[in-house]
């Protein structure tokens, strides 16, 4: 295993989990953060990282070249290995328009590819989304042979993002691995997506709006949980192999949203049903036994468990969440970096 890895969009959501996951289990690794920081991209996820020795941030664009070049000549090792978070992944923002997801997630990641096999990284993580797969009926679960049939622009930008990655794989023997996740929850979620949004505005007595009937069913998987898998798929992974990662927690958008306002206290009566989003998915589900038997990953939190714990965090971190949400957040990176 290289001791150095390239994180991309490692001040996002998942990314700044897994760097904090590797801060506490892989100490004497360097970790290198390629962040663009844009509107999701948060270094205030990263306070308690950014000062030790072995973590470096450059800020650059995964869909320059030369940005992405100077995130590979921080890396200190001759071995190199890259986990790919850097992504648009907002699905009604994919509605309103479909390009960036595209220029992100599709063009970005062929510039990452192409860097990566001039460097000749050890190991490439595609960090990727159940949502590839489309949407399920009342019964079945998507596996890792599941055709791909993305039904949003920010789906369809990830799916082609897999198929170039599959690609290198197939034409350049690239050691890339790709994991795909279901929905995912925890600490430093930005709060556009569905837990984080219903906590911010319950917890001021706020309508919590839901889409449709909210019976839109969807797997939930604890971000930690979810960083442990791909440090599995990193260290163990077969190259060339696709993974599913999921959390056994399938429930429908508006049992998640009682579940939250029954955490907080408050009544259902904050709930406010809302048009449906366009092409809105009515179900997702993961068969995540081949990483279960290949790698030995299992969840280790139930949504009983893990909820509690995301509500409470949020509750305690008020001032990141108010920051976040008037955009004051942004101002970090030139208050610590001087530009």
């Amino acid at each position: 295993m290289s001791s150095s890895v390239l994180v991309t969009g490692g001040a996002g959501f998942i990314g700044s989990n897994f760097i904090h996951l590797l801060a506490r289990t892989r100490k004497d690794w360097q970790v290198v953060n390629l962040d663009a920081l844009t509107y999701a991209g948060n270094l205030e996820n990263l306070t308690e990282i950014e000062k030790l020795p072995n973590y470096t941030f450059v800020h650059g664009d995964i869909r320059r070249p030369g940005d992405v070049a100077r995130a590979f000549d921080a890396c200190k090792s001759d071995a190199v290995s890259v986990v790919h978070f850097a992504a648009e992944s907002h699905v009604d923002r994919s509605i309103e328009s479909g390009l960036p997801f595209v220029e992100t997630n599709v063009l970005g990641t062929q510039v990452l590819l192409d860097q990566s096999r001039a460097r000749k990284v050890a190991r490439f993580v595609h960090v990727s989304t159940d949502e590839v797969y489309g949407s399920l009926g009342e019964q079945g679960f998507f596996t890792e042979t599941t055709p791909l049939e993305p039904n949003s622009p920010y789906s369809a930008s990830k799916a082609a993002s897999d198929m170039l990655v599959r690609a290198a794989v197939h034409t350049h023997g690239f050691p890339a691995l790709t994991t795909r996740c279901s929905n995912n929850y925890g600490p430093y979620q930005f709060p556009e997506k569905l837990i984080p949004l219903m906590i911010a505005n319950a917890s001021e007595d706020k309508q919590v709006p839901v889409y449709g009937d909210g019976m839109n069913v969807r797997d939930w998987l604890y971000v930690e949980d979810h960083c442990e898998a791909i440090l599995a798929v990193l260290e163990r992974g077969r190259i060339g192999e696709v993974y599913n990662i999921g959390g056994h927690n399938e429930f429908p958008n508006l049992e998640i949203v009682r579940r939250v306002l029954r955490e907080l206290g408050k009544p259902e009566s904050l709930i406010r049903y809302v048009k449906d989003r366009p092409g809105h998915d009515r179900r997702y589900a993961i068969d995540a036994g081949k990483i279960e038997r290949e790698l030995g990953w299992r969840p280790r939190l139930t949504f009983e468990v893990a909820l509690p714990l995301t509500v409470r965090w949020y509750q305690s971190q008020g001032e990141w969440l108010q920051r976040v949400r008037n955009g004051a957040y942004r101002d970090y990176y030139a208050r610590q970096y001087g530009s």
